[in-house]
């Protein structure tokens, strides 16, 4: 009896499809090369990537020795290769349950989205199969959702402008990655110690790191003055004070301390009068629904949680918990058809008493208010993120991991939020004058929580803004225009400038999304999202992919930039390969491949035309390039200079021997700039902790470093911390993560590019 082969992108997801297919399934193969069976389906998995394009060097032996003469290397037809020896078994395995005489159907039952295409495409070119193809759609993991998919399964060549996007997508990082790293590489290698590695998305994004860097190294602050005053109403009732800070027409700095300290003095103890009291209501839209990049911005924002960690949750609550719809989606919209499964969401999630009143609220509604949640126009393979409409949420499960309920608590409150109303806030505008200076102040009140309450915001909770320079928002007491306010109090306070503020995942995402474009308005940024670097799927891999190679660092939450990531940028100047917009344009394109409304012919022979001109430009633009080293002063043993080369500093060269003193860049997965090794030659450690080290886990940390000597008499830097001299892990790092690695780990070791 012929047999359906399912193959899936992880064994989990295929654990749950056998759930609803019909009959007794039981496991077969051998240890490591498990496959489930049934009557009628066979059922395995891909573990994600099996195949992948091949090296440059599988398609002729001398493209193992990098040459600018070699370059450009662009195949005629891309090979593939098994990614390594565990994923060799697996594609066994797939490959004989594809062969076997009694499988006339395979159904691909990746996930649905252009990577999921790309892994089955690959697998089954790999498997050298003819056999017919399905495709299961799945948007959700409950058996339900999976049971309706079994149903409509989409012939598999109707997928097939997905395909070619898909590998567009992969060969032209491929031909673009591949080509400007090598003849980058070629041309700076007595710069930099290692490879140096260009990307179609990676240098577009490092590029808008780096600028912002730039920005805050140029930047020069400069001194202004501010005054403040504490003021009580005179009249009745009693007690009724605020704050206002003094403004000369829309400016409340001043440019001298002498200016500020007359308005202090003419000021003091005096009587002032409101002047203008003005009020008005703004309204408050609730949030769209959240796609991949939002929810890693927001979990970034509220949690300090990296992209990565928050794809490390949103799957988990899709895939184990069942308790999300697919995360790594690019739309915050649903379709008309899942109207009807709204209010029954949020009844489930209602259950929990922490949203029970938001959820009542939602199904108590007549008529659901649509217009900015059921869009079809704006979904295409995946609908936003929202609770799944299961018969129940394993709250204890997603309880016990931390991560997993954060993640899943924003979502349910920003799916109930959006069918609430628009939050009211009052804004209250006072400017009270004394002897001729005006002290402005600024009032907020939220009036009607709206959709803020189901983020627990009531009508009695004011929302302080920051300290900035206009003065923080108060919650004010009833005041009248034109009754007097006696000065309590009056100073002035001295400040600088401040440069613009390092990058973190948020803002990141941001700046990704919009290709670069500083946009906050939500619905403009939905008309710009398709022109973004990256996909939501890939941002975070973006990012990581920077901090492996060494690019940037974290500092907390913040994304700094290191010399050789500021160093790869300068040198590449206004070279179209950094430019966000182009690699915006570039994955529009893309999703017109998707829709069929452009040629995947025609992408790719411009990719071949930019690979060339880049080839070319770095050859030219990088030949004599020599990036120079720096001199930190004499050697704190044998008075030599100690000079910068590429893997250290040193007092030791070709010509001199020196007396072996060195410092080693690398340390503990980060390369030691030249201020800190500067600081550890003057005083023999750092005063504060560096930050941008890295354990055998991946996980960040930051600490003091020390020069010491060992028992032969040669130099080392060490950690100087309580828990490396115990030798023991690092402490936490800044997003809460314990970094696992211990102090020996953590020891000298070479960094590779």
């Amino acid at each position: 009896m012929p047999k359906t082969l399912v193959i899936a992108e992880k064994p989990s997801v295929g654990r749950d499809l056998v759930r609803v297919l019909p009959g007794a399934f039981t496991k077969a193969g051998g240890k490591g090369e498990e496959y489930l069976e049934g009557p009628d389906h066979v059922v395995s998995w891909a573990v994600g990537h099996l195949v992948q394009l091949a090296d440059p060097d599988e398609y002729d032996e001398k493209y193992k020795k990098w040459r600018m003469a070699d370059l450009p290397i662009v195949p005629d037809r891309f090979k593939l290769v098994v990614r390594d020896e565990r994923s060799k078994k697996q594609m066994n395995l797939v490959k004989r349950l594809i062969g076997r005489d009694d499988v006339d159907l395979l159904v691909n039952a990746c996930d649905a989205g252009r990577e999921g295409e790309l892994i089955f495409a690959y697998l089954y070119e790999k498997s050298g199969s003819r056999k017919p193809v399905q495709r299961l759609w799945l948007n959700s993991m409950t058996k339900s959702a999976i049971e309706a998919a079994f149903q409509e399964l989409r012939p598999g060549d109707e997928l097939a402008s997905l395909e070619a996007a898909a590998r567009s997508r992969s060969e032209a990082d491929w031909i673009v990655g591949m080509n400007a790293t090598r003849a980058a590489t070629i041309r700076l290698r007595s710069s930099f110690d290692g490879a140096v590695s260009l990307g179609r998305v990676q240098t577009p994004t490092l590029a808008i790191l780096a600028r912002r860097e730039e920005e805050i190294r140029a930047f020069k602050p400069e001194p202004y003055w501010i005054v403040d005053a504490a003021f009580r109403a005179v009249g009745e009732p009693a007690g009724r004070v605020y704050e206002g800070r003094y403004h000369a027409g829309a400016n409340p700095r001043l440019k001298t301390a002498d200016e500020a300290r007359a308005i202090v003095a003419a000021c003091r103890d005096q009587i002032g009068t409101i002047t203008k009291l003005e009020k008005s209501e703004r309204k408050e839209r609730a949030p769209l629904l959240y796609d991949l990049t939002q929810l890693q911005r927001d979990a970034n924002g509220r949690f300090g949680f990296s992209a990565r960690r928050t794809l490390g949750a949103a799957p988990r609550l899709y895939e184990e918990h069942k308790a999300l719809t697919y995360p790594r989606t690019n739309s915050r919209y649903l379709t008309g058809d899942m109207v009807p499964e709204i209010k029954p969401i949020a009844a489930l999630v209602g259950q929990r008493p922490e949203y029970r009143a938001a959820a009542e609220y939602v199904t108590g509604l007549d008529v659901l208010p649509l217009g900015r949640v059921v869009d079809d126009a704006k979904v295409t393979d995946h609908h936003a993120i929202i609770p799944t409409n299961a018969e129940r949420h394993p709250w204890d499960k997603i309880a016990a991991n931390e991560d997993d309920r954060r993640i899943y608590d924003l979502v349910v409150r920003r799916f109930l939020a959006v069918f609430h109303p628009e939050a009211v806030f009052e804004n209250t505008r006072v400017e009270t004058t004394v002897a001729g200076n005006v002290f402005r102040t600024r009032g907020k009140l939220l009036l009607v929580p709206g959709w803020r309450a189901a983020y627990g915001e009531t009508a009695d909770v004011e929302e302080e803004g920051a300290d900035e320079d206009e003065g923080r928002e108060q919650r004010l007491p009833k005041l009248n225009k034109g009754e007097e306010s006696a000065v309590t109090e009056v100073g002035d306070e001295a400040k600088e400038t401040k440069p613009p503020r390092r990058h973190t995942e948020r803002s990141l995402l941001d700046m990704m999304e919009t290709a670069g474009k500083l946009v906050e308005e939500e619905e403009l940024r939905e008309a710009m999202k398709d022109s973004g670097i990256g996909t939501p799927a890939t941002r975070a891999a973006i990012i990581e992919r920077l901090l492996q190679v060494g690019y940037i660092e974290r500092d907390g939450r913040a994304l700094v930039v290191t010399e050789k990531g500021l160093n790869v940028i300068r040198l590449l100047g206004e070279h179209p390969l950094t430019s966000p917009g182009l690699t915006g344009d570039w994955e529009h394109r893309l999703s017109n491949i998707e829709i069929g409304q452009d040629s995947r012919e025609k992408f790719m022979g411009d990719i071949v035309k930019f690979t060339e001109a880049t080839v070319g430009e770095l050859d030219s633009k990088l030949k004599d390039v020599r990036i120079p080293r720096a001199n930190l002063g004499p050697c704190p043993v044998c008075s030599r200079d100690i000079n910068e080369n590429r893997k250290g500093y040193s007092c030791w060269s070709r010509e001199d021997p020196g007396c072996g003193f060195v410092i080693w860049k690398a340390k503990a997965g980060k390369q030691l700039p030249v201020a800190v090794a500067r600081e550890l030659i003057k005083t023999g450690r750092t005063a504060k902790q560096v930050t941008g080290f890295k354990g055998r886990s991946g996980k960040s940390f930051r600490a003091k470093l020390a020069l010491m000597q060992n028992e032969e008499g040669r130099w080392r830097v060490e950690f100087d911390e309580p828990w490396a001299k115990e030798g023991a892990k690092p402490p936490e790092s800044e997003d809460g993560s314990t970094a696992a690695a211990s102090a020996d780990a953590a020891a000298t070791e070479e960094a590779a590019a």
